[in-house]
């Protein structure tokens, strides 16, 4: 990854997206910019790397349902679940153009945890994430019947016995709260993958785990209580009012961690060979952002606007470094074999 980043700001990016966007403009022949400025003349392909309805397609609907009035064009997705993510990244570097016309929109964290556990058939230099949606914090919760009323009812649970953790999948920005956790408190967790959010959610309201670990957006419901996160603040304090924050409590050390960390991405040869498209892209979607629209869609489908968060292409460069971090010195626990 280091490569990656070292090649990323060298050679594309070094005086930013938009510069190096406008260079590429400047270079065209008069009959190249004639048809640049007609981007896009047809619908945007966006790749989702899971199953449809659940935080990906959540967030991708709100957001192009907005960014497409800028766009003068649709947007239309295709999910391609399977291998946390693997299958959908497989199918958007083997298949889509590099035209500016394919995205990919994920989940950076998880998605990026797996190439950490096994490196794909791509190289990780030929795709970038350059604009960040949201900023969901990993978190501890519990059932609302559950013995644990405070995290640290946990922890001294956890070293009387080994407590099993519910997560959505291993290799998880979620699952990695709960390894550091562990191992700065002493505690034994057991890591459980259940697949996805809703059967997370379940092995916990159920019992059949002790506790579990999601984005915090993922458990704000009845019948679930949040006992921590893994970040500075909490942004929601009506609504997760017995949240405690890790990194204070436990003086962890570590940066807040990020569990949902949705963003879209691109090939780098389709900003290489066509840069005045990806000005456009950028330039249309930072709109978004303010337009009273999209607060509006956001609060349409229940998601916290207080987690929506943008996010560049060097935030999204440094999301990626840390989380790819972490992952390797985590990753004989991230694959489930000692």
């Amino acid at each position: 990854m280091s490569d990656y980043e070292n090649d990323f700001s060298r050679r594309l990016f070094l005086k930013g997206a938009g510069a190096t966007a406008g260079a590429g403009a400047l270079s065209m022949l008069p009959i190249q910019m004639a048809f640049a400025a007609a981007f896009p003349e047809r619908n945007i392909q966006v790749f989702v790397p899971t199953r449809a309805g659940g935080g990906a397609d959540r967030n991708l609907r709100a957001f192009t349902g907005v960014w497409k009035n800028y766009l003068k064009q649709n947007f239309e997705a295709g999910f391609y679940p399977g291998a946390a993510g693997r299958v959908g990244y497989e199918t958007y570097m083997g298949k889509a153009k590099a035209d500016c016309y394919n995205l990919i929109f994920g989940n950076m964290g998880p998605e990026v945890l797996n190439w950490v556990v096994k490196k794909p058939t791509f190289p990780l230099d030929s795709y970038f994430y350059f604009a960040q949606v949201d900023a969901d914090p990993a978190c501890v919760f519990v059932s609302s019947k559950s013995k644990f009323k405070h995290i640290d009812d946990i922890i001294a649970e956890g070293k009387k016995r080994t407590l099993t953790v519910g997560t959505s999948r291993l290799a998880h920005p979620a699952s990695l709260g709960a390894l550091v956790l562990a191992q700065k408190t002493g505690a034994k967790f057991n890591l459980i993958p259940l697949s996805g959010g809703r059967n997370t959610r379940g092995g916990v309201t159920t019992g059949e785990v002790d506790f579990g670990v999601l984005p915090a957006s993922s458990v704000l419901r009845k019948k679930i209580k949040v006992l921590a996160l893994f970040d500075d603040t909490n942004p929601l304090p009506k609504r997760m009012p017995d949240a405690v924050l890790t990194n204070d409590h436990f003086k962890l050390g570590l940066p807040p961690l990020i569990a949902g960390a949705r963003a879209f991405g691109i090939k780098k040869e389709a900003v290489e060979k066509h840069p005045d498209r990806f000005k456009v892209l950028t330039d249309t979607l930072q709109k978004v952002y303010t337009d009273p629209a999209y607060k509006k869609a956001v609060v349409k489908t229940k998601a916290p606007w207080e987690f929506i968060k943008y996010g560049n292409v060097e935030d999204c460069a440094k999301y990626v470094k840390y989380v790819t971090d972490l992952g390797q010195e985590y990753r004989t626990l991230l694959t489930g074999k000692k």
